[in-house]
């Protein structure tokens, strides 16, 4: 174990004293940014604050935090990523004993906070102001101080500037550990039902139709499940082109994870596709799971070799009905094809 490797040190009496500071009570529910009471163990006899132990309050229970000592370094911390009681008790501990927290938006940082107690001071580290803040962390810690940082929800650093912090961290020596947690990417995975064992996240797929489809495109013929995150007024485009590009493959849409609307939608992309034209765009944080690609694939080809020489000659509507017919493959899947070959999707 190298210098630099060393992260917490646990036993009494070495936690820091901003570290003891109570938590508050959860409320019963708090999805959808209200987080459900976190099933808390029952409280002790002795009292764990007078004897210097950092606690956490939920519902009429009392935790007794992890023991923490703040060695100067980076703390990679997960937040919840729509229910506030899946923070974990390490987090909490962690996020309370540090110097300093750099999130994203204060605002949404302190409402987490806020909820638990953590007074911990916040600075706002994202896209815009990186180039400027990036270096005034990393002197921080090189002066002796301990800085947190977390995301608006999930996992820092997935699809978000967190990584350059963490690059030049490193190039600095400085400490860098993480305290696991909350993401919509293994979550969404999980809930798709399709296969986990080798998966790929894509993030955000661009929002102009040309530069999504070349990206698709490139990832096609890659055998293993691809993930995205897509604004949800995008998501009835997007999914058409990823039918149109991708072939009718298993899919799952996984929204509002965690919170009191969450929903996940399976099926086929053209499915998925027809469907979402028929009804428009939902609401929420989405996440969009497709299965590799297999050998049923090769029926896409069969549906465009029939409809290509139909739409010439005839109404969508009526090459529609013409190609259903003659394919035997569903009506909403040869619609989905249709309105990708003339752009109208």
């Amino acid at each position: 174990m190298t210098r630099r490797s060393r992260t917490e040190q646990s036993g009494r009496g070495q936690e820091r004293k901003r570290g003891s500071a109570s938590i508050a009570k959860s409320s019963p529910d708090d999805r959808n940014g209200e987080s459900e009471s976190s099933g808390a163990s029952k409280t002790s006899k002795r009292d764990p604050q007078a004897q210097g132990e950092p606690t956490a309050f939920s519902g009429e229970a009392t935790v007794i935090l992890p023991p923490f000592q703040a060695l100067p370094g980076l703390y990679l911390v997960a937040t919840p990523i729509g229910n506030l009681g899946d923070i974990t008790l390490r987090a909490l501990s962690v996020l309370s004993g540090v110097n300093l927290i750099a999130c994203e938006d204060t605002r949404i940082s302190r409402r987490l906070l806020d909820r638990y107690g953590i007074k911990t001071k916040l600075t706002a580290y994202h896209d815009h102001n990186a180039q400027t803040v990036r270096p005034r962390l990393l002197d921080q810690i090189a002066q002796g101080q301990s800085v947190a940082l977390v995301s608006d929800a999930g996992m820092p650093l997935v699809s978000d500037p967190g990584y350059k912090l963490v690059r030049d961290a490193v190039a600095r020596d400085i400490l860098v550990t993480v305290v696991p947690g909350p993401s919509s990417v293994p979550s969404a995975l999980a809930l798709s039902g399709l296969p986990s064992d080798r998966f790929l996240f894509a993030g955000f797929l661009p929002a102009r139709k040309a530069a999504r489809t070349r990206v698709l495109a490139d990832l096609k013929d890659i055998e293993t499940t691809l993930i995205f995150f897509e604004a949800a007024r995008r998501l009835p485009q997007s999914i058409a082109d990823m039918a149109g590009v991708l072939g009718d493959r298993q899919a799952a849409v996984a929204r509002e994870l965690t919170k009191k609307f969450e929903q996940v939608r399976r099926g086929t992309l053209f499915g998925l596709a027809a469907a979402y034209q028929e009804e428009g765009a939902p609401k929420g944080e989405v996440v969009v799971v497709i299965a590799p690609p297999d050998a049923s694939m090769a029926r896409e080809v069969d549906i465009d070799d029939v409809l290509k020489p139909l739409l010439v000659r005839h109404s969508l509507k009526q090459a529609v009905a013409m190609a259903t017919a003659k394919t035997g493959r569903p009506r909403r899947e040869v619609y989905a094809r249709a309105l990708h070959l003339t752009g109208k999707t």
